[in-house]
């Protein structure tokens, strides 16, 4: 019989574990953790609170952990601590960051270029083990290309300078009840500004069909094309993948973009659980 094994693709705000026994698998989710923003007895705490009481029976052999700021050593070692604490059980704990989880989850064991769009964007060139170029965002103030909060932004800046038309006003006034000093309120005094500009980036997809929405999502895609992509000499050997809300809700324009760029574009996923079930499979 198979070790039961618990897998865990983590951000910041939410955590989505699942736990593997043979072919059955178990969906859970948590808060976020975040080895930035909590000390390893919190991230205990958290897995005691909300994730042990729902595998109280299970005995698990096996934990694969991806998640946001897994990439220093400082990092790691406070989750695997936590995680051991939980779940005294585990003989096998293995932390690494969220763009390892999505080259495993989008290129499995073979070579490919893997990119995340979410809140956040980044990129990586992976050879079917590791990562051997990664091509970071720089954070949502110098980049993070066709990410939500880059989409997010741009919405807002043709908003707030007129630049939509009568209509696009319109429906954004109506959806959003908001003006110019909450909007620059919520960007430059509150925190996660990422997060909130992110929201915008809704907006668009409920607006496909009109030509200023269709070239605010290829212009930001082109960026992210250009500033990343491009750097990657194996964009143009291998296929190139995609994960995150951001990259599904636009699939057909990652699609075209691909096909005019001669690219081959490979599979594109809402998040990477589904591919890392497969892998630790």
């Amino acid at each position: 019989m198979s070790a039961i094994k618990l897998i865990a693709d983590s951000g910041a705000t939410k955590a989505e574990w699942c736990l593997l026994k043979g072919k059955k698998k178990k969906i859970l989710l948590t808060q976020g953790i975040s080895p930035f923003l909590m000390t390893s007895e919190q991230i205990a705490t958290l897995l005691k609170k909300e994730l042990k009481p729902k595998l109280v029976k299970e005995s698990i052999k096996e934990i694969y952990f991806y998640g946001t700021g897994c990439s220093s050593e400082h990092n790691i070692k406070s989750v695997k601590t936590a995680l051991k604490e939980a779940f005294p059980s585990a003989i096998k704990i293995k932390v690494d960051h969220d763009m390892m989880g999505a080259a495993k989850a989008l290129c499995g064991h073979e070579k490919g270029v893997a990119c995340i769009l979410g809140t956040g964007s980044n990129s990586c060139y992976f050879n079917g083990t590791r990562i051997v170029k990664n091509s970071p965002g720089l954070g949502y103030v110098l980049g993070d290309e066709g990410s939500g909060a880059f989409l997010g932004r741009k919405v807002i800046q043709h908003f707030l300078y007129n630049t939509f038309d009568e209509e696009l006003q319109a429906r954004f006034i109506s959806k959003y009840q908001t003006d110019r000093v909450e909007i620059l309120d919520n960007v430059y005094r509150k925190p996660l500004p990422n997060r909130y500009m992110a929201s915008f980036a809704l907006f668009l997809a409920e607006n496909r069909g009109h030509y200023m929405v269709e070239n605010i999502i290829e212009d930001s895609f082109n960026e992210f094309f250009f500033n990343h992509l491009y750097k990657f000499r194996e964009s143009w050997l291998y296929p190139i993948h995609f994960t995150g809300g951001v990259a599904y809700a636009f699939r057909d324009v990652l699609k075209s973009m691909c096909h005019a760029y001669e690219l081959q574009c490979g599979r594109i996923l809402k998040n990477p659980m589904q591919g890392l079930i497969e892998y630790h499979s």
